[in-house]
């Protein structure tokens, strides 16, 4: 009964996730699993557990009203720091050049720090080790971004060397050479990327930019709006649309197709739209330095890498927990309260995790991404180190919260710190929202539904 009704959840979990998905709405795979488990539990007539205690239903749906809302609090506190201290002083390069390498510094030994509290095989234990660890990496990483990055960066946006790539830090001091020959150089082009470029952008005309076109061209155009030209192709229209009148056993249409199939999902723009009222959102908040945005381009690697392992140790560990109960249920014959997990299952989980961001995962992107407010690297930076904090203490309580949830708080907090509510996104918000109230009951039903059909069908 037990390995019935878990797999039962499992697949209504699943079910309810790529539902949400397909729809573009970033539900929590923590509260659809929970809702789940609850609906099986209800068709297995099995007790569930509603009062406040620990471990029961209303104290984990408590964390998740409370979680988002710290996540947008430390995102929120993170990113003012970033703003008041850099972005906004009279000289932000200069005072980036500065201040990168302790914002590489301690976003490192953050990490680090939940490593060490997070590996079960971790031999670093007590107060007095975790510092030592802690200090040692923020030491050592101030000193390689001062000894490596700060002349790279030099070189890349003092010297505007367009051709200068990542794997040329090691050079360290030699990039502020004139005559130094670069291996492997890059494409000369622009040597910073605009991260606040939308693809839409300057392509759509209204009623007031009417009379100034006419004034220019001496001509007199009756639309009163240009429907704006995506200059992004998506993948059908960059593989398959220029090989559809091809024979299928001509190569470059097999070329093709085979790239799509691998590629399509991971090579979605995710960034773009042609949405007024989104333009309007944006242009609230506050455009800064390319330069400055691009430094803290590596920081935000360090806290996606964060994001990852609180996604792992929260996220995951709930939906992999009903598979390994099943698991270990049919290896001992019996019930057990707890177990090990075994490797693989981690293994597993992870591949798995990997493909769905690689097939599916631009859908949420978008939806989390520039829908909520404008993104750019000292955002973003802070929304993934502010949400990541949150999942790994509330990971290290024992409390199963929403990475998706705490993301979205954070990117309501890094919005808010715009000090105008309208740079916020309010209707994606309640649009999301939305989603969170509906995925309890929905996948309640669809577990519940399964393990009822499952229960009942004529059976030897």
């Amino acid at each position: 009964m037990l390995m019935l009704a878990m797999s039962c959840a499992e697949v209504g979990n699943a079910a309810w996730l790529l539902i949400a998905t397909r729809l573009g709405m970033p539900v929590s795979t923590t509260q659809t699993i929970v809702g789940a488990l609850c609906g099986v539990g209800f068709a297995t007539q099995s007790a569930i557990t509603w009062g406040w205690e620990d471990g029961s239903v209303s104290q984990v749906a408590a964390s998740w009203v409370i979680a988002p809302f710290i996540a947008a609090g430390f995102a929120a506190l993170i990113f003012a720091s970033v703003k008041y201290i850099v972005l906004e002083r009279k000289d932000p390069f200069k005072w980036a050049m500065h201040l990168i390498p302790f914002y590489m510094a301690g976003t490192a030994a953050i990490l680090s720090l939940f490593l060490a509290m997070e590996v079960p095989s971790s031999t670093v234990t007590g107060g007095g080790p975790l510092a030592g660890l802690v200090v040692g990496i923020f030491v050592g990483v101030l000193a390689l971004a001062y000894l490596l990055f700060i002349p790279f960066f030099k070189r890349k946006l003092v010297m505007k060397d367009s051709t200068v790539r990542i794997w040329h830090i090691f050079y360290g001091p030699l990039l502020t050479r004139d005559n130094i020959k670069l291996i492997w150089p890059g494409k000369e082009g622009e040597y910073v990327t605009d991260c606040y470029e939308n693809a839409y952008e300057g392509e759509a005309r209204d009623e007031a930019s009417r009379p100034a076109d006419e004034e220019k061209t001496g001509k007199v155009d009756d639309a009163v709006t240009v429907a704006p030209t995506k200059k992004v192709p998506e993948p059908e229209e960059r593989w398959l649309h220029p090989v559809k009148d091809l024979s299928w056993f001509n190569v470059k249409k097999l070329s093709n197709w085979t790239k799509y199939l691998l590629l399509q999902g991971v090579a979605r723009d995710v960034v773009s739209h042609d949405s007024a009222a989104l333009r309007a959102v944006h242009g609230k908040a506050k455009q800064y330095d390319l330069r400055v945005e691009h430094m803290f381009t590596y920081c935000q690697v360090v806290s996606a890498m964060m994001m990852s392992i609180a996604h792992g140790s929260n996220d995951v560990a709930n939906a992999v927990g009903p598979w390994a109960a099943v698991y270990q249920t049919y290896r001992s014959g019996q019930i057990d309260t707890t177990s090990d997990t075994p490797i693989w299952f981690l293994v597993v989980a992870g591949l798995l995790l990997g493909i769905g961001f690689w097939c599916y995962g631009h859908r949420i992107m978008r939806a989390v991404g520039n829908k909520i407010t404008q993104m750019s690297p000292t955002r973003g930076f802070s929304i993934e180190l502010g949400a990541a904090v949150t999942v790994l203490l509330a990971s290290k309580l024992g409390l199963p919260v929403s990475t998706t949830q705490c993301l979205v708080g954070a990117s309501m907090g890094v919005g808010l710190v715009n000090l105008d509510l309208g740079a916020v996104n309010w209707r994606q918000l309640a649009f999301i929202f939305m989603g969170w109230v509906v995925t309890l009951p929905a996948a309640g039903l669809m577990g519940g539904l399964i393990c009822l059909m499952a229960l009942n069908t004529p059976h030897f």
